[in-house]
This record gives C-alpha cells, sequence and structure tokens, in this order.
C-alpha cells in the first residue's frame, strides 16, 4: 500500500524523460510513414500510447503538488527533478503535435499553455540556481531543455500554420543554444567532467541541433536545415564514439536523457532524405535503433516508478 501511495505522493519529475522521448518516437515513425509508404500506421499507434502515458503522469504530478505546492520548488533543486519538470512541459508541446491532425482546436490550446507553463518553469529554474549552491550553477545539458525547450512548440506550431512564431522561436532559441554549446566545449577542453551517473545527460546536447533542423525543414530555411543536420551528425558521431565513457554507470534513471535525442535526429535524417538512397537506409537504421532505445528505456523506468524506488534514486521530493 505504501508503494502505490508514492507513485502519486513521491512522483519523481525524470518519469517525463523518457515519456518525452516515446512521443518524439513516435513523430518520427509518423515522418516516416509517407517516406517509406508504410501500410501500418506505427507513429500513431505510439502517439496515442504516448498521450496516454503523459496524461496519466501529469495528473499524478498534478496531485503531488497540489497535495503540497513546496514540491515544485523541492524538485527543481536537483538536476533529475529540473530535467524532468522541463521535459514535462516539452512533452506536452510534442502531445499537441501529435494532436494537430485530429484537434487542432485543442492542440493549439496545449501548445500555448505548455509554452507558457515552460517560460514560468524556466523563470523558476533562474531562481533556484541563483538562490542555491554554488556548484550548482555549473552549465549543464539541462540548460538546453529549460533555455532553448521552447524550440520543441515550434513544431506544432508550424502544424497549426503558425510559421511565423515558430520562426521567431526558432532565431531566439538558436544563440542561447549556441552559448551553452561553447561553456560545455569549454568545460570539457577544461577537464570539468561530471561523474558517470550525469553522464547520459550528455545526449541532450544532440536534441536542440535536431530540433533546429527539423524546424528549418519545415519552413523551407534549406540552408539552416543542412547546416544543423550536420552538426547534429558530428554530435552524434562524438555520442556513439565515446558510449563507454558516457554509459559507464550503466544502468542509470537518467537514460532517459537518451531517448529523445536520438528520435529527433531521426526525424532530421527521414526529412533529410525523404526516405530514398543511401540516406534514407541511415535515416531507417537510426529509427529502429531508436526504437529499440526508446521502448525499453521508458518501460524500465515505468516500472521504477510503479515499484517506488525511482524516486528514491533521484532525490523526488514528497508531497
Amino acid at each position: 500500500m505504501a508503494a502505490r501511495s508514492d507513485a502519486w505522493r513521491r512522483m519523481p519529475p525524470v518519469v517525463f524523460a523518457p515519456i518525452f522521448g516515446f512521443l518524439g518516437l513516435g513523430l518520427a515513425w509518423r515522418r516516416a510513414e509517407p517516406a517509406y509508404q508504410l501500410q501500418v500506421a506505427i507513429g500513431e499507434i505510439l502517439l496515442g500510447a504516448g498521450v496516454a502515458v503523459l496524461g496519466l503522469a501529469v495528473a499524478a504530478w498534478l496531485a503531488k503538488m497540489l497535495c503540497r505546492p513546496g514540491v515544485l520548488r523541492e524538485d527543481l533543486r536537483v538536476l533529475p527533478g529540473r530535467a524532468g519538470l522541463a521535459t514535462m512541459t516539452l512533452s506536452v508541446m510534442l502531445a499537441a503535435a501529435a494532436l494537430v491532425p485530429y484537434a487542432p482546436g485543442v492542440a493549439q490550446g496545449l501548445v500555448v499553455a505548455a509554452l507558457l507553463a515552460h517560460a514560468a518553469l524556466a523563470v523558476l529554474v533562474v531562481q533556484s540556481i541563483a538562490t542555491g549552491p554554488e556548484e550548482g550553477r555549473v552549465v549543464t545539458p539541462v540548460w538546453h531543455l529549460v533555455f532553448v525547450g521552447f524550440i520543441v512548440g515550434a513544431v506544432a506550431l508550424i502544424a497549426l500554420d503558425r510559421a511565423e512564431v515558430a520562426r521567431a522561436i526558432l532565431y531566439a532559441t538558436m544563440p542561447v543554444a549556441g552559448v551553452i554549446f561553447a561553456v560545455s566545449l569549454w568545460q570539457l577542453l577544461r577537464g570539468s567532467l561530471p561523474p558517470p551517473p550525469l553522464r547520459p545527460l550528455f545526449a541532450v546536447h544532440l536534441a536542440p541541433a535536431s530540433l533546429f533542423a527539423t524546424v528549418s525543414w519545415m519552413l523551407g530555411l534549406e540552408m539552416l536545415a543542412a547546416i544543423w543536420t550536420v552538426l547534429g551528425a558530428a554530435i552524434l558521431a562524438a555520442l556513439v564514439l565515446s558510449a563507454r565513457w558516457l554509459l559507464a554507470a550503466g544502468i542509470t534513471p537518467l537514460w532517459g536523457a537518451l531517448t529523445f535525442p536520438a528520435a529527433a535526429y531521426a526525424s532530421v535524417v527521414i526529412d533529410a532524405s525523404g526516405g530514398a538512397g543511401a540516406l534514407g537506409v541511415v535515416a531507417g537504421v537510426l529509427l529502429v535503433a531508436a526504437t529499440l532505445l526508446v521502448v525499453p528505456v521508458l518501460a524500465l523506468v515505468l516500472r521504477g516508478w510503479a515499484g517506488g524506488d525511482l524516486a528514491a534514486r533521484t532525490n523526488a521530493a514528497r508531497a
């Protein structure tokens, strides 16, 4: 009974990271269906399941917060909680993109609400960083999720014929990502390496490059899209080559950070190739690889949430 109570009283926000990845995977499969002339609507099946799981997780976390509002700031003090809450609002943006073909009015309401909530979250994160311990002010890949994550909403906005708003978000977030990339590279060159359990977060660097490429393709900015696609390929290659170092801690709750970048870059290559030629084969391989990564990680994280141990391992606040 205690474990069931903890499922919502100590709901770990880190659960949202693989849900974010799962929704991204569904959108990647949706793009693959016309590109590869697939006869099964795999993307729609995944998106339906992803929206349902997201709804359950959001309801659980909101129940926790309504029971004791202080858990919001407490969850923001720890890195897994901060990353998890950022991916919660970003997941709602992807859910909006998933719903555009079925309920555009609902999708528009969701993406606007998610963008506003994400902006409020970013303000709270800045306050948490400013008032927290000095060691917590180090730039991490999670900053991409918090301060660049608005670009996720651009995917739904373009589908809703709000291209100009999406373009503004693209141009506003690219410089922010550039600063985070530069500072992170400087930290690496100085030898400021994170402990093994936090290293999977480095995969997050692939996400903004992938989203900038996707949004640029959708807006018809082909040169900009090509540049970000190549930069994304370089980041992906670096991650693959350093996989042993990246995953030195074994399976951890932060493996959720691996999921969305993998799905997002598969989408990029599908867009770039149209499913044709050698690049189309590469896109297919990346999509299958992302699927084999995202689904098991989500299952493991959900199992950890249900069992109650995930909350303890990620220092989740209790209602």
